[in-house]
């Protein structure tokens, strides 16, 4: 057994055990601590991981409680059938709310979730149903065929509660979708442009936190069994949040280790404020406050990083070259038939303003042919491209795929058809493996959803995913690089792992973006093979490029654009005898 697990199966005896040994106000205090851990573990996969800051999570709380409470009090429920009530609740609110501010962006969405959380919590306290500011008492304690959970058995509850609420981030981020979810911050682009719906998918986490949340709310109240607005405004929010960042926002079992280093840090100075300064008060928040800054000044990143430092690396990895090779590869894209038109691009013009950085450019593309596009900087190749993949929709013009206009359509609706591509600025998740990025290209060959991830029922297809990630590894050379973080690889093989990224896609039409920058002169022979090779399946090719020996001696044709528009097209040896290409790129007076 692994040093992790060890530590793991310690830290579970430690905590199954304690109940039995803790006096009463020690209990009480488990009791939070695991209470808050089930909120700031989706708050982790929500902010820490997916870069959703919500400053609303205790109003989800407040969600989950209030509809336990009023449905075991008004309606004489059990608090067990209120249970997936409050679930439901939460998720719903989640929906409605998530509908609206998870269009929002930067610092909007923070100051959305401030506004509808101080909204709720005022709606909340001015509901006669809902007791009003008074709230609700006597709401009835769990109980399952007359035994009442009091005690540590309460305890176990909550702790089975928290490890279940963990299991399920950990579901979801050992899943496809949970890779596009480390992938949401600062690479929505890149992900789209692979066929994952991010508005979708931030949603989909927006719910899962908020239900999660709701989950803590039904245990609160049942617990304390009374329940009113004040646990549930914006400053408990901003102590998840703490939370969150203290354990470590992008670690899962931090958020035990959040909740408990707040939750007894906040406690501890409730008894030692009154001693030092003769009372209590506002004293103990600004010695929290002062102990928070040093923490976050001593370990930034949360204490759950520090602590695995201490701990060996992972043991087994994720997929090994041997065992993907057993494994059954996924059918293949029908491709069209070589020599076949794939690509018409008629008239395509993008204005920025006044700015015109695509004008009227045609050309077109067959199976299994290599289009180079060259031009001097500037020239607009990356825009053109961009009209390509969706990614902006062009201002004229028509482009059509097989047959179908695309110039409008949504960047993943385009990859789905069988368009994939690498960026002139490399985009990839730095501190996840090779394989892990090369995967995400593979995404949409895989058609299990968030909630078979949830409830791990996806595994068969995770492993065709990550073995066909392997596959491409091997195929462009970098399987010895399979498990290295993408950050520590050179600039060159960056690019050939974007490569890799974009053949996991089994794609017929490649668009490639300087693709050769940063590579060495065996990796530029290695690559125009692995091209050539491709071209012989009947993928077509299409790749912008500034090394001219490079381009010259792979391409079939050659486009050449300068200041937005195309002034030839031909096979290389023509295109290089153009007066007009010879003045772009060397000027009228050469």
């Amino acid at each position: 057994m692994s040093p992790r697990k060890i530590a793991l199966l310690a830290f579970a005896v430690v905590v199954l055990v304690l109940p039995l040994v803790l006096p009463v106000y020690g209990l009480t205090l488990m009791n939070f601590i695991g209470l808050a851990a089930i909120v700031v573990a989706g708050l982790v996969l929500l902010t820490g991981i997916g870069g959703l800051t919500s400053f609303g999570q205790a109003s989800f709380v407040g969600v989950g409680a209030y509809t336990t409470a009023w449905f075991t009090t008004a309606m004489g429920l059990s608090p067990v059938l209120a249970l997936p009530l409050a679930l439901f609740a939460g998720a719903l609110f989640a929906l409605v709310i998530g509908a609206v501010t998870l269009r929002l962006s930067g610092h909007y969405l923070p100051l959305s979730t401030i506004a509808w959380s101080l909204s709720l919590y005022f709606l909340i306290g001015n509901v006669a149903a809902l007791g009003g500011h008074d709230g609700i008492p006597g709401v009835p304690p769990i109980s399952l065929f007359g035994w009442v959970l009091a005690g540590p058995v309460y305890t176990w509850l909550i702790v089975a509660a928290v490890a279940l609420s963990l299991l399920t981030v950990a579901n979801v981020l050992t899943s496809r979708d949970g890779r596009a979810v480390r992938c949401l911050r600062g690479r929505r682009v890149m992900l789209e442009a692979f066929g994952v719906d991010t508005a979708r998918l931030r949603l989909a986490i927006f719910i899962h936190a908020a239900i999660l949340a709701a989950l803590s709310g039904w245990l609160y109240a049942h617990l304390i069994q009374f329940v009113n607005a004040t646990p549930f405004g914006l400053n408990a929010s901003i102590e998840y949040l703490f939370m969150t960042v203290i354990g470590g926002s992008a670690h899962i079992v931090g958020a035990v280790i959040g909740a408990g280093v707040m939750t007894l840090l906040r406690d501890g100075l409730q008894r030692l404020a009154p001693g030092l300064v003769g009372s209590g008060g506002a004293t103990e928040i600004v010695m929290l406050g002062l102990v928070m800054v040093v923490l976050l000044q001593t370990a930034p990143r949360g204490i759950m990083p520090w602590l695995l430092r201490l701990l060996p690396a992972r043991g087994r990895p994720l997929m090994e070259l041997d065992r993907a090779r057993r494994i059954p590869p996924f059918d293949g894209r029908p491709k069209p038939e070589r020599g076949s038109e794939i690509l018409v691009v008629e008239g395509a013009t993008k204005r920025f303003g006044g700015l015109t950085a695509v004008n009227n450019v045609s050309f077109d593309l067959k199976a299994g042919e290599i289009l180079g596009v060259i031009g001097p900087n500037g020239a607009g190749k990356s825009t053109l491209f961009n009209l390509l993949t969706g990614i902006s929709p062009a201002t004229a013009g028509e482009i059509r795929y097989r047959g179908e206009r695309i110039e409008r359509m949504a960047s993943r609706r385009i990859a789905r058809l069988g368009v994939a591509r690498t960026f002139q600025h490399v985009l990839l998740r730095s501190d996840m493996s090779a394989l892990e990025n090369v995967a995400v290209g593979a995404h949409l060959r895989s058609h299990r959803g968030y909630l078979s991830a949830l409830l791990r029922l996806d595994r068969r297809e995770e492993e065709k995913l990550l073995a066909e990630a392997m596959r491409q590894l091997e195929r462009v050379g970098l399987a010895h690089l399979a498990h290295a973080p993408a950050g520590s690889l050179a600039l060159g093989q960056q690019r050939i792992l974007e490569i890799a990224r974009a053949l996991a896609a089994d794609p017929a039409l490649l668009l490639l973006d300087e693709p050769a920058a940063g590579l060495r002169f065996k990796e530029k022979q290695e690559l125009a093979e692995l091209l050539s090779k491709l071209r012989e399946e009947g993928v077509a090719v299409l790749i912008v490029e500034h090394d001219m020996n490079f381009v010259m001696n792979l391409v079939d044709r050659l486009v050449v654009i300068s200041f937005g528009q195309k002034i030839s097209e031909g096979v290389p040896s023509q295109v290089q005898n153009d007066v007009a290409v010879q003045e772009a790129y060397l000027g009228v007076a050469a």
